[in-house]
Order: structure tokens, then sequence, then C-alpha cells
């Protein structure tokens, strides 16, 4: 081991030559190679192979499960956990078989427990950051200062710089420690859930400072519990789960229902976000496959547009239900959920009206369907002839498990536009209404009651043919 109180030790100068203080200097891009790494406490095994290559300048976030291993893989990295076998190694120094002061000259950390001992002043937290680049007993020289009042105007923290770092809330406490973490110039940020005390505003505003530092030539890994602004943020994701890799790679290969359902044990569905363009994960109750409603149909046939279909679409879809969709404009929200589901969907071009074939067509996926959904659909306008259209009311006429969707009233919805709402309220009657948070007891609820009155029919018709 080598002693990091000698101050003209050459090891402690290796790999930090790129590296200058917070001063908007470019900083040496770092490779961080994680190799074969296991590590446990005790009988428990946290970690078990695990095997990882960060490029430089990447924003890699760890994502999973409580208990898959994210903090402990990051203490690992950072050289304050040794493993039982594997080696980190940071810019090709292995980061367990250097000094403290060396691994702080590659490494900086931003812990999830940012509570701190002593009522130091904000400044002189921040300013701690520079202790790996002086001798023990140095005073902090200009470059020092300059970097501490860089790190401070970064993270907006300029004027909690006099106060007490005990006086200060979580959330601007885990801002002064991400501006510690700043101000030691390293190569490489780890953070460990580094939103988990803020408020929204200012989650995106550290997202942004460490994309911004990314530029600058750090690499950063962080674990990241909110799945959707991991997806938005980082350029790659690593899900680990029973102290595995489970999956790697850019976050839409990560995040797919399939791999959260194994890792997590959750049934979700993931979309992609109409702003950012990046995935949303959301999140559905395990209703089960037999629920309390009775048994639900195989096919479902979504007639809708907008947010209402979208939801719908979804749910269902993620149960493990065959669900098409249409007619819908292309570009329709609820067109795109579709699209990423791989949902089969009946799409339109957008402001034209809809030919008799594309009615007759809908018609066609209303009749093959076991359940019929309709959310907030303008079903009238067509200007393929009132022939198109006759089909269409006729299949859903026909269509007895029916479930109508709505997210406001038909006075301020598409139906109430198009001069359709007899016919809409014609269908109200018929159908069951919900939500698209209730669709999946709504539809197993509709195909239950259309089983019941089938079954009430066929044992008329037998009756009466006994008596005839």
């Amino acid at each position: 081991m080598i002693d990091s109180t000698a101050p003209d030790d050459p090891e402690t100068e290796t790999g930090t030559d790129g590296i200058r203080d917070e001063m908007g200097a470019q900083l040496e891009p770092t490779t961080i190679t994680v190799d074969d790494l296991s590590l446990s406490f005790g009988d428990v095994s946290v970690l078990e192979r695990v095997s990882l290559s960060i490029e430089p300048g990447e924003f890699v976030g760890l994502v999973g499960p409580n208990g898959a291993g994210k903090t402990t893989l990051l203490r690992a990295i950072s050289g304050s956990l040794a493993p039982d076998s594997g080696t980190v190694t940071v810019d090709g120094v292995d980061i367990h078989g250097v000094s403290s002061r060396t691994s702080s000259r590659l490494v900086a950390v931003v812990p999830q427990d940012t509570s701190l001992s002593f009522s130091f002043p904000v400044r002189d937290v921040v300013e701690m950051g520079r202790h790996p680049h002086r001798s023990r007993f140095s005073s902090p020289g200009p470059e020092d200062r300059a970097a501490v009042e860089r790190a401070l105007d970064r993270t907006r923290t300029t004027d909690l710089a006099d106060r007490p770092i005990d006086e200060v809330s979580g959330g601007q406490r885990q801002r002064v420690v991400l501006a510690r973490a700043i101000a030691q110039a390293t190569p490489v940020m780890l953070l460990d859930e580094p939103t988990a005390s803020l408020d929204v505003n200012h989650q995106v505003e550290t997202l942004e400072l460490v994309r911004d530092l990314v530029a600058d030539g750090r690499t950063a890994i962080a674990a990241i519990h909110d799945l959707d602004l991991a997806a938005r943020y980082c350029d790659r994701l690593v899900l680990l789960a029973d102290g595995a890799v489970s999956r790697d790679g850019p976050p839409s290969d990560v995040l797919t229902g399939d791999a959260l359902a194994e890792s997590f044990d959750a049934t979700a569905v993931v979309t992609p976000n109409p702003i950012t363009g990046t995935e949303t994960v959301t999140a559905l109750a395990d209703t089960g496959g037999d629920s309390e409603a009775g048994p639900r149909p195989d096919r479902v046939h979504v007639a809708g547009l907008g947010t209402a279909a979208a939801g719908a679409v979804a749910r269902l879809a993620a149960t493990g239900l065959e669900v098409t969709l249409g007619p819908v404009p292309r570009g329709d929200a609820a067109a795109e959920t579709a699209r990423s589901l791989g949902v089969d969907a009946l799409e339109v071009a957008p402001f034209e009206p809809l030919s008799a074939a594309v009615w007759n067509e809908a018609a066609r996926l209303v009749r093959a369907a076991d359940a019929t959904v309709l959310a907030e659909h303008p079903l009238g306008g067509g200007a393929g002839g009132d022939g198109g259209e006759r089909a269409i009311h006729a299949a859903l006429a026909e269509s007895e498990p029916l479930v109508v969707v709505e997210t406001q009233s038909p006075d301020g919805s598409a139906v109430s536009e198009m001069g359709d709402r007899a016919r809409h309220e014609e269908y109200r009657g018929q159908a069951i209404e919900s939500t698209p948070a209730e669709i999946l007891e709504a539809v197993a609820a509709a195909y239950a009651a259309a089983d019941r009155s089938r079954s009430r029919s066929q044992s008329s018709a037998s009756t009466d043919s006994i008596d005839g």
C-alpha cells in the first residue's frame, strides 16, 4: 500500500495529468473497467461476477429493485469496499491497490446519506473536495479557492456558503455535497440516488448539471431510482437484479416490459414520452388472470383517440391480451402507444375523411374481437359514404361486451363536436362505463355479463326446443 501522507509520492499523481481544477477546463476522459467482481457481507452475497466497461465521457445509470446491489457496486468502484474477487480499474489504475488520496484524485462520490457530524460552514464543506490535491498541512491556494467558488456557482449554493451545513435543508445539503464533488475535479463521479431528497425542479437541475459535467469530460455513474429520469438523462443503463447484471445498453433496450417483469417482478408499460421522446415507465397493479369479475376475453379492440385510448391500449396489452386499435390518426398518442407496444393499429392520415374501406376494416376488427372498448372516439363524419359508417355502427351495436371510456364529459369531447351525441348516449346505455385506470376490471365485467347473457339465451332456446 502506498503511503498517502508523502506529499512528493509520485504515485499520488498517476492518472490525473489531465485533471484540472474546476475552472471550466476540459478534463481528460477516463475508462472504468469492472472485471468479474464479487462481493459479500458475511455469508450474504451482494454482487456476483459483475463485469462492466464504462467508456470515457459516458453517463451510466444503475437501475434495479431495492437490494439489487447498486450502492454496493458504487462503493466498490470508489474503492471504499474491497471485493472478495475481481478488480476495478480507473484510467488503468487498480482502485483497490492505491492510497485513498490517489483514489480520491480519480473518483469523487456523492453519497445517498449527506448528513455531516460537524457544523462546518458550507464553503468549508465544499473546500474539503480540494484535500486530495494538497499536502496534508498546506492551506488552500488561489486555485483551490477558485475551484470552490466555481463549484458553489454551478450548484447554485453560493448564497448558502456562510451558513452552517446543519442549518440547511436536506435538498440544499445534497447540492452542497455535489458541489464538493465538483470541486474535487476528478475524471469520474459516482452518485448514489442524487435526486432522492430534491423537489422536481432541482431533480432536473441536478441531472442537467451532471450531463454538463460529462460534456466537460467527466465519466459519471449514478444509481437512480426514478426510471423515467434515468432514461431521460443517461446514455446507458445497467439493470441489476439479485447482484448480477440483468441488462446493459441504451435505455430503450434496457427498459422493456419483459426486463422490468423479470427484474422488478412488476407489470409495466414502457412508452415514449411525448415531450422528451425518451422512455416512460408506467407500473400497473397485478390483477391476475382470474379476477373476481370473471374470465377475460382473449382479444379486445379499442376504438378511440388520444390519452383515453392510449391508456386503455397500454393497460390491456400489459396483461397479455391481444389488442387491436383503430381507426386512429398517425401521430396520435394512442397510435404511438400502440406502435411502442407492438399492437396492431388501423392508422389513417390525420385531418382527412375516412373512406368506406377504412370503416369496413374497423367493423371487421370489432367483429373479430371478444370485447370492444370505445374510448372517446368521434364515430361520425366519415366521408366515404354512409355505408362505411353504418358498417362500424352495426358492428358496435352487435358487440355486446362493450366498454365506454371517458376522461371528459361528452360536451367537451370529440363526440359532441362531431354531432354524434345521440348515438354515443345509445352506446353508453348498452355498455359498462370505465376510466383508463379501471379498464381491466371493466372489460372483464362486460365480458362476464355478455357470457351470462349468452348462456341464458342458449338455455331459453333449448327449453323452447324441448317444449316444441
